[in-house]
């Protein structure tokens, strides 16, 4: 058994929601939750059981499905697509953000003095370039 957790400890992604708490969160029908998992719209976790649980963002999903579905006229083949493009560019911004991070510790220590590498501005090309650390470079 997992210890026991307040309900201040709880994030947005902590998936503790019964179906009939999270239908009426949504202000969905339980069934419609259902349908909604077996078309892959918004898949809540799982128990070791089978019963299903949501999370706090999963309810804002389904929220935001009513309302496209509702105020938009959106079919749910649409809404499915607009979710994964949705997480695609969330991953995407996160990979960028995690680069950007990683570029400015290059940087960082570059102007360190930091062995290890440089930072060495390449043009575009289709030419291929093999760069060797000026330590390791033979002097012809």
């Amino acid at each position: 058994m997992s210890p026991r957790r307040d309900v201040g400890d709880l994030g947005p992604d902590d998936s503790v929601l019964v179906i009939s708490v999270a239908a009426e969160l949504s202000g969905l029908h339980a069934q419609t939750l259902r349908t909604y998992d077996r078309l892959g719209i918004v898949t809540p976790e799982r128990t070791s059981g089978g019963g299903r649980r949501y999370s706090l963002r999963d309810v804002a999903l389904l929220r935001e499905v009513q309302r496209l579905s509702q105020d938009e006229g959106v079919n749910l083949a649409g809404i499915k697509r607009i979710i994964e493009l949705t997480n695609q560019v969330d991953a995407l911004q996160s990979r960028v953000r995690e680069l950007v991070d990683e570029l400015a510790e290059l940087r960082a220590g570059s102007a360190r003095g930091r062995a290890g590498g440089e930072l060495v501005h390449v043009p575009r090309s289709t030419s291929v370039v093999v760069w060797r650390p000026r330590h390791q470079r033979e002097d012809r």
